[in-house]
């Protein structure tokens, strides 16, 4: 098909046949992806795999009571999709805050926020899609010791005033 003009690109020589959309298969993630003890990140999106410059996405699996040591993710920000199970995140220089979210639910992690994940259910393993601003994984593990009671946070913006989940 030619060129149209709509598009202020060039059509590659191969009419965006390989080079356009990718669909990747959920069971041939990557799993040789930077990783923090307690969970296990599969990488599908990222530079190596196909091309991606500006984002990379994957999927965490985090069993059953199990969390993640502290980390963060360096200047990326992270997106993070519950699929199944309870996610509770702690946050903070001491993981001092605290949220839980369900099937459904985003949780957003801004640039350089020390957080852990943790699997809330005793049963059921917390299955998430995670998707960050750049295209390779950034995990950089910290060394923190927690505070041992986290203060809730709710949920709180100019329509939810009163906080909610």
């Amino acid at each position: 098909m030619p060129h149209d003009g709509h598009h202020s690109h060039d059509l590659p020589p191969d009419g965006w046949k390989h080079t356009g959309v990718r669909v990747i298969p959920g069971d041939q993630l990557d799993a040789n992806t930077a990783q923090t003890p307690g969970m296990n990140r599969a990488a599908a999106i990222n530079a190596a795999r196909v091309g991606a410059q500006k984002i990379w996405a994957g999927t965490v699996h985090i069993h059953p009571n199990a969390k993640t040591g502290a980390h963060h993710h360096g200047a990326l920000e992270s997106v993070i999709y519950i699929v199944s199970g309870r996610a509770r995140m702690r946050w903070g220089e001491r993981l001092e805050f605290v949220a839980e979210a369900g099937p459904g639910d985003f949780i957003f992690v801004p640039p350089y926020v020390p957080h852990q994940e943790i699997n809330a259910s005793t049963d059921e393993t917390l299955r998430c899609v995670l998707v960050r601003s750049d295209n390779e994984a950034v995990v950089v593990n910290l060394d923190i010791e927690p505070i041992e009671k986290p203060e809730e946070v709710l949920w709180i913006d100019p329509i939810h005033k009163n906080g909610g989940m």
